[in-house]
């Protein structure tokens, strides 16, 4: 059966009498961080070796032999496979219709939609096929919120929302930012925008933001260095393109406010969470330059380089480079028609 998403936390913490769980998805990490959830919802220990399994891709041929082995110790088994494809099908199948209370799970990170692998776990009722994709926006915000709520950390919406911005798509670097962040404050802490700057300070998503102040003021030494070293500390073209889109939306809802009569400091101060104070001078500077109708082609231009960077093969680390120097040159342009 397919799962929707208000479904997929209660499925993970208790299976039932499910025979297998189908990963799937665009994000690697949060397939193994629910791989881990379910193995851990039938088998504690994940290091027993008489109640879990782990195979490999290359495995396929072992699938059955441990789907029906005995469990020594008494329990559920589970059988993890990881990295799995389309040659599973046969020995799933045929497992499938025999008894056994083995749970299977298998991390498929880029299986196709029209795989034989996920049509199958989608037509049986004892199994569950579920998309693992990069969460945005309040989703994001939640899961953040909901991590640091764990160690009874709480967190300001303006900190929240701009930590929220620095993350890219993958969900174990999400994992290891929010770690640090419930490491500095402490257990029962509280953060503030100023505490989540500090402690991410020098994380690769603050160069990028360098990149997206720099470009849209017209400052192309600036953007060049920035995005440079955001790429070189590990951020992934889709997270630029993702956080330039969010710097462009933010330009166009103050410019939109500055159209309708208010002055640049109070759309400034309009916003949430509120341009951090150290660069107001650069958002103004950005403010003056672009009109809202420019602002709207741009976004729409890192829409498509999302897009592009998404395609198999694409020179996604170019393209970045490519986009920040052309809203760079084009914020120069428009200084100079001033």
């Amino acid at each position: 059966m397919k799962v929707d998403a208000r479904s997929v936390a209660r499925i993970l913490r208790d299976p039932g009498t499910l025979r297998a769980i189908l990963l799937h998805g665009e994000d690697s990490g949060l397939i193994r961080e629910r791989a881990r959830l379910a193995a851990t919802a039938i088998a504690p220990q994940l290091d027993d070796p008489f109640r879990v399994a782990v195979l490999d891709r290359e495995a396929a041929d072992r699938l059955e032999e441990e789907i029906f082995a005995l469990s020594l110790s008494g329990g559920r088994r589970v059988v993890w496979v990881r990295d799995g494809g389309d040659s599973l099908t046969a020995p799933l199948k045929a497992s499938l219709a025999r008894n056994s209370d083995t749970l299977v799970i298998i991390e498929a990170p880029g299986l196709a939609s029209r795989s034989r692998l996920r049509a199958l776990a989608e037509a049986q009722a004892d199994c569950a096929a579920i998309g693992c994709y990069p969460e945005e926006g309040r989703a994001l915000e939640g899961t953040i919120r909901q991590s640091l709520g764990e160690e009874d950390i709480r967190i300001d919406a303006d900190a929240l929302s701009w930590f929220a911005g620095l993350l890219g798509p993958d969900r174990a670097a999400m994992r290891g930012e929010v770690e640090k962040l419930a490491l500095y404050a402490g257990r029962g802490g509280h953060l503030t925008l100023d505490d989540v700057r500090t402690c991410i300070g020098d994380a690769a998503g603050v160069s990028l933001e360098d990149a997206a102040f720099a470009a849209t003021a017209g400052d192309r030494a600036g953007a060049d260095t920035a995005i440079e070293r955001a790429l070189a500390e590990g951020t992934s073209p889709i997270a630029v393109a993702r956080a330039l889109l969010s710097h462009l939306h933010r330009l166009r809802r103050a410019r939109i406010a500055m159209d309708a009569g208010q002055s640049r400091a109070d759309a400034m101060r309009g916003l949430r969470p509120p341009v951090f104070f150290k660069r107001t001078e650069s958002f103004g500077q950005a403010l003056s330059l672009w009109t809202e109708e420019r602002l709207m082609d741009a976004a729409e231009q890192t829409q498509a380089l999302e897009k592009e960077c998404k395609q198999t093969g694409a020179p996604d680390l170019a393209l970045c480079r490519r986009h920040i120097a052309r809203l760079a040159a084009t914020a120069t342009m428009l200084r100079r028609e001033r």
